[in-house]
């Protein structure tokens, strides 16, 4: 997963206001951020590995003057975890200056990358993001609209992308929705942003999401929107994933409340329970909305069995394995006090490799728990995604050779239990129409790439 944010002013320096509003969107990428800003006929930028409090210093951001720009946050979905894919990406082309920010996954990024490379393009870096920056270039003759909706002729997949011209301000959200991408206005200034928190550290409102398909341009202070192609009827397709793990829990996408659909989500998984138990644990920190909704709908007392460290990021975006495990270790420490001689509900908000359930699991029996039974608010992780998330590979998730029983033993929990897709989609109240593929194998887009895909 990848962050991004835009924000337009009329006259004002909003550099510190990117800086601020990436913070807030730390959590979907640790890898490495920047920001560009528009300063006159001058695109400036800066980018580093790192987050955002060791890349940026406030006093710095004077350097980075500007009343228009974009900024990212970077998780590498399939590695490429190096200086040279940072974004936001800086070009120029027929004289006009352009840089993007994107977040998202093509299904035929390398497909692209042969083709620009047999027309002579140089890649600097392993990205997609990369590929649409080229093709939106080879196509940019002025009118950034026109040369977006050829672009997007192109790529297939996820992105939600923030472009910026030297006079112009763009949110592009691909046909299906994948990725979140949200308009907001504070005064004058008019905010893109991955989700609605970056719009709120601001004191800015909400408008509303961009629309699948939807082109929105602000430019001299007029916001226009425009769409893919007026023939195009989109097919709204947003993660289910982003509910379940990814954004915060004050994140409302797509008219969907995180916090609310995990409570319900952990209400939906306590019902027809066979087990007896003493408390609720949840696995920090995206695991508590969901143990609140299963500690009110089972009537067990909740309890902080787990404590966090809160300077370690988060350990399922982590770029390798080893990685993970040694996060894990580090990240969450059991409250013995609590959970000594106690039967435990432990849940959690997903199983995708099953490593970081089992290494928590058995530092809680070390702990002194008589039982563990793992509560899971999603459904088996049992196939593989291609529009952002880090499961690139089936042979990868736990739950695509094994049973759950199969998955239990491995874990070395007493009993596990997950959440149904019917559950999962009740829990949404039917708001949006969800890309589930992870789970069911329905994908809405097909993978055209026979390789690896190039990472945002």
């Amino acid at each position: 997963m990848c962050g991004v944010v835009g924000i337009y002013s009329k006259d004002k320096d909003i550099a510190k206001e990117l800086y601020y509003s990436l913070y807030s969107i730390q959590h979907r990428g640790q890898e490495s951020c920047g920001l560009a800003v528009v300063d006159g006929d001058n695109i400036k930028y800066k980018k580093d590995m790192g987050l955002v409090g060791d890349v940026f210093k406030e006093d710095e951001l004077s350097n980075l003057s500007g009343n228009m720009g974009i900024g990212h946050v970077r998780y590498s979905t399939a590695g490429g975890s190096t200086l040279a894919n940072c974004q936001p990406l800086v070009g120029s082309c027929r004289k006009r200056k352009l840089a993007i920010a994107h977040n998202g996954n093509l299904v035929n990024a390398n497909y692209l990358k042969d083709m620009l490379e047999e027309d002579g393009y140089m890649f600097q870096a392993n990205s997609d993001t990369e590929v649409i920056l080229y093709i939106l270039a080879r196509y940019y003759k002025g009118d950034i609209v026109e040369s977006l909706k050829i672009t997007m002729d192109y790529i297939k997949g996820a992105y939600s992308l923030v472009v910026m011209g030297e006079d112009s301000l763009v949110g592009v959200r691909d046909p299906h929705g994948f990725r979140p991408l949200i308009l907001g206005k504070k005064g004058d200034e008019y905010i893109f942003a991955s989700e609605s928190c970056a719009i709120d550290i601001l004191g800015g409102e909400v408008i509303r999401d961009v629309e699948p398909g939807e082109i929105i341009v602000v430019k001299d202070g007029e916001v226009k929107s425009y769409h893919y192609s007026e023939n195009y009827k989109p097919l709204m397709r947003s993660c289910i994933f982003e509910h379940i793990y990814f954004a915060r829990n004050d994140a409302t996408i797509d008219n969907v409340n995180v916090y609310n659909f995990r409570v319900k989500c952990g209400e939906i998984l306590a019902q027809d329970e066979d087990i007896s138990a003493d408390i609720v644990v949840p696995v920090p920190d995206s695991g508590w909305a969901g143990a609140i909704g299963y500690s009110n709908a089972s009537g067990l007392k909740i309890s902080e069995g787990l404590v966090k460290n809160r300077y370690v990021g988060r350990t399922f975006i982590k770029p390798t394995q080893e990685q993970r495990e040694i996060g894990v270790k580090i990240k969450l420490n059991p409250l013995s006090t609590i959970v000594k001689g106690k039967s435990v509900v432990l849940v959690d908000d997903s199983v995708v490799r099953g490593t970081t359930s089992k290494k928590i699991v058995q530092s809680l029996k070390e702990a002194g728990a008589s039982e563990i039974h793992l509560r899971i608010t999603s459904p088996p992780v049992e196939y593989s995604c291609y529009y952002g998330i880090d499961t690139p590979n089936r042979s990868n998730l736990i739950a695509s050779n094994n049973s759950v029983e199969e998955m239990r033993e491995y874990i070395g929990c007493d009993s596990l239990k997950f959440l149904s897709i019917e559950g999962m989609i009740d829990a949404t109240e039917n708001k949006a129409t969800f890309c589930k593929a992870c789970f069911d194998g329905d994908y809405p887009v097909k993978k055209i790439d026979k390789e690896e895909q190039l990472s945002c």
